[in-house]
């Protein structure tokens, strides 16, 4: 399969950033895509809305549906849920990409940031998860595809920002457990990360990064669509870079994904690979 042409992805967090490029890339298939975000009326500082962004679905070739949707709550993801089904007729793949991060130390996380990542990073990707998986079950190939890293139990990751690692890695263990019980049931459960940062509204709150030295979403956005199109059944429980996701199709132009080309990239958080690191500061 190569397309996701008449696939129904229901896309959480998908109001800009990483989540819209996914959005659109499968609506340039035909896809339909169900934008599940809180983000419903304009804010001057974050651009893009569940509206802005169901609306470039329908430019791109796609059906989009806008879900105003907080998944902290239970009954709004129900409702979310119910309502894309009601509209398309089903599921056939989940992206959990919607994410709160705060990246200081423990002295300087007020608890009400512990909880808002906890809350919307690996107990939103598990409810939503939840409630999508009745419908991916009866569907001819599914997916649940989470923006989470390989796990990582390196000290240098904990000690920085134990808050937002904890709520990262819960979404990697979530991705886990979930591809120990419905993998054999025949639904893929992945997990996916940038081998660089990524030019999104995240990096103002990433000190210091220069959005020079990052890549654009479109990068994850290919991975992503590479991913989705591949037969669910025995392709569960990996943890799989963008980079190395597109070269195993045969990409080998990297520079088209650069916001300067001329720029050294700047590694993602959590990933240890020493070669990785040398590769990019050439």
């Amino acid at each position: 399969m190569s397309s996701l042409s008449g696939k129904t992805l229901f896309i959480t967090g998908a109001s800009r950033g990483i989540g819209l490029a996914i959005a659109l890339r499968a609506a340039r298939d035909g896809a339909n895509v169900a934008i599940a975000a809180k983000s419903a009326v304009p804010n001057p500082k974050l651009p893009g809305t569940i509206h802005s962004a169901a609306a470039a679905v329908d430019a791109a070739g796609g059906r989009g549906l806008a879900l105003q949707c907080d998944i902290r709550e239970e009954e709004q993801v129900q409702a979310a849920v119910a309502g894309t089904v009601a509209e398309f007729g089903g599921i056939d793949i989940l992206v959990n990409n919607a994410s709160a991060i705060w990246l200081r130390g423990t002295l300087d996380t007020p608890m009400k940031r512990f909880d808002l990542m906890q809350q919307v990073n690996a107990r939103g990707s598990f409810l939503c998860a939840q409630a999508c998986l009745p419908h991916l079950l009866k569907a001819a190939n599914p997916h649940i595809l989470t923006l989470a890293p390989p796990p990582s139990l390196d000290p240098k990751w904990w000690g920085a920002h134990t808050g937002y690692t904890l709520a990262k890695m819960g979404m990697s263990f979530v991705t886990l457990g979930l591809a120990a019980e419905f993998g054999p049931q025949g639904v893929a459960v992945n997990a996916l990360w940038p081998r660089t940062v990524i030019a999104t509204d995240a990096l103002k709150m990433i000190p210091g990064t220069e959005p020079a030295k990052c890549r654009t979403p479109e990068i994850m956005a290919d991975a992503a669509h590479a991913i989705l199109t591949t037969p669910a059944r025995d392709f569960s429980g990996n943890f799989l870079i963008d980079e190395a996701v597109l070269r195993e199709r045969g990409v080998t132009d990297f520079g088209r994904y650069a916001v300067d080309p001329a720029q050294p990239l700047l590694p993602d958080l959590f990933l240890d690979d020493p070669e990785l690191m040398e590769a990019l500061r050439r």
